[in-house]
């Protein structure tokens, strides 16, 4: 889809995440859109298992990590004309289930806040859900590592520690990056630890919105049946599907009011 001209955007988001961003993409547009006061930019590196660090592959879908997408491309390619970066990273202890140390996904997160530093961004980050983990029992850790991550080999006390030694450097990443850190409380989650009830999803980005410092506006919750239904068909740049690599031109939508891209 060719891209609309129009002059600078009165705000520009990029988010970084997982399946969260995933679920509450539509209801991300709709509150980060009533607070810009004009047309929004948004740029997108998320999808469910996404990884900050390497490929990633859930059923026959394959996405390559955050870092390796092309949003960075894009970044750059838009900045002389562009508002300031208004940054979200969240999802970020995916990555520790996936049996990678503490130490290297805060080096990954570390190179995204290195990257958006320099674009002069204004950067939001989740805390992990330390409540949340520090809740889960026996059964309900292997119920949850069967149902979303069979591969996963880490024992529940090896994910508690783990979850605490990333969230104290996301944290010491914050302070050296002049990130603002948002906390994720445990009445946020139900059963599932690592995903919020969707209701607290738009919770979590009015608190994106507020660290920005964008006006308050309307406080919509939800998202509109029109960019929910849009924004669930459409696909990321670069994806393999059933090995076979799928390119879907960016942006995926371009009107008056918004413009997306997907990586």
């Amino acid at each position: 889809m060719a891209a609309v001209e129009l002059g600078p955007p009165a705000a520009r988001v990029v988010v970084l995440g997982a399946s969260n961003v995933s679920r509450g993409l539509g209801r991300l547009t709709a509150i980060a859109g009533s607070r810009a006061g004009g047309r929004l930019d948004l740029l997108v590196a998320a999808g469910h298992g996404r990884s900050y660090g390497v490929n990633s592959r859930v059923a026959m879908r394959r996405l390559p990590s955050i870092l390796a997408s092309g949003l960075w491309r894009a970044l750059e390619r838009e900045r002389a004309d562009a508002a300031r970066p208004l940054a979200l990273l969240t999802d970020i202890g995916n990555d520790l289930l996936y049996g990678f140390p503490a130490r290297l996904v805060a080096d990954w997160v570390g190179e995204c806040l290195r990257r958006l530093a320099a674009l002069d961004a204004r950067t939001v980050i989740t805390r992990l859900p330390l409540a949340s983990v520090a809740a889960v029992g026996p059964a309900r850790y292997r119920a949850f590592r069967t149902l979303f991550v069979p591969g996963c080999t880490l024992s529940l006390a090896a994910v508690k520690e783990a979850a605490a030694d990333l969230d104290a450097r996301i944290a010491a990443l914050a302070a050296e990056h002049a990130a603002t850190l948002i906390d994720q409380p445990g009445g946020w989650y139900g059963l599932d630890p690592i995903h919020p009830r969707r209701r607290h999803l738009a919770e979590l980005f009015h608190a994106a919105g507020d660290a920005w410092g964008l006006p308050q506006g309307r406080r919509r919750g939800g998202a509109g049946w029109r960019d929910w239904a849009v924004l669930g068909s459409r696909a990321a740049e670069i994806r393999s599907l059933a090995r076979r690599v799928r390119f879907t031109p960016q942006p995926v939508v371009a009107r008056h009011d918004l413009r997306v891209w997907m990586y």
